[in-house]
């Protein structure tokens, strides 16, 4: 695609928010199942049966039926996730659904289908297929939590942006909860590497605009919905969402184990001083960032022991 006509909508992917108190957003994926035979529960019966949770509002599909709660901003999200989790719970075990915080289901994939059929989901299943099992595997089998973070203008906005993309390897390592061959960020690494950007392109230069710019034209269009579409069609480890950050490279965690993670992302970019000094101690390794995400995908402890050195917070994780 024309790098011309993507920049400017990159740039307003990089407009950055304000500087705001603390606040963090969850979005908390599961595996569904039904309670009784642990097959594949349709879409229509996990949003039939959540339908008076107090959180139904926030609730979503993956393309597998995974469910995704995308719950609001909050100064402490734990205790909402929490909640809304185990009301949820209550709402679905009635309708004989059972939810799991696994990053990748265990159920073989000829009996995990493509549930959500819309022309995009189904170009993107054609399109990775093309490449590998991967792809599919992604959209089908797995889930994750993804934390969303303020993004602050200026220089500590900046800072963000690269702390994050420097330490997601070590934060990876540090939470993994799967590894290996079958392991999700493998998965992810294996789908498309020209859009998923597990290395160091988007921290190439001085212009971060103009690094994911070169990184949108470089991954195949498969969808026909023009500049704006195919830009929601890359999946960074950390994404640019204007205002606030989204941090995409963790494996599903269990809700009641959130605080570590919470604690970790929020130390590293809301601390001004904390964020420096993971940031002067992890700049010598972006040069190594792409054998760090492999070294992370095969669970290499030493990559998450790196991370206890480099990335202020991991001495919350046991």
């Amino acid at each position: 695609m024309n790098p011309k006509e993507l920049r400017p909508l990159v740039a307003g992917l990089f407009a950055q928010g304000r500087r705001r108190t603390v606040r963090v957003a969850v979005e908390q994926e599961f595996l569904v199942a039904d309670s009784t035979t642990g097959a594949v529960v349709p879409i229509e019966r996990v949003r039939a049966a959540a339908a008076s949770a107090l959180v139904a509002p926030y609730v979503g599909f993956e393309p597998g039926g995974q469910l995704e709660l995308s719950l609001p901003c909050s100064p402490d999200p734990v205790p909402q996730v929490r909640t809304y989790v185990d009301d949820l719970q209550r709402h679905l075990a009635a309708a004989h659904i059972s939810i799991y915080a696994l990053p990748v289901d265990p159920r073989p994939e000829h009996e995990v289908p493509l549930q959500l059929t819309t022309p995009r989901y189904v170009a993107m299943h054609r399109h990775f297929d093309a490449i590998g099992p991967a792809g599919r595997r992604m959209m089908r089998r797995t889930a994750s939590t993804q934390v969303c973070l303020d993004w602050w203008p200026g220089r500590a906005g900046a800072e963000q942006w690269r702390v994050l993309n420097l330490a997601g390897p070590f934060l990876a390592a540090a939470f993994a909860r799967s590894a290996g061959r079958e392991g999700r960020l493998t998965t992810w690494l294996e789908t498309d590497p020209a859009r998923t950007g597990f290395d160091d392109r988007l921290l190439s230069g001085d212009d971060p605009v103009a690094a994911y710019t070169a990184f949108a034209a470089g991954a195949a269009v498969f969808t026909t919905g023009g500049p704006a579409d195919h830009l929601t069609t890359l999946f960074p480890p950390v994404r640019p969402r204007a205002t606030y950050l989204e941090v995409r490279f963790l494996d599903a965690q269990e809700p009641a184990a959130l605080g570590p993670v919470v604690s970790a992302l929020t130390s590293l970019l809301y601390d001004d001083d904390r964020r420096r000094t993971a940031l002067r101690a992890l700049e010598p390794e972006r040069a190594h960032l792409a054998d760090h995400w492999r070294a992370a995908a095969a669970g290499d402890p030493a990559t998450a022991a790196y991370g206890h050195e480099l990335v202020p917070g991991l001495e919350l994780v046991a």
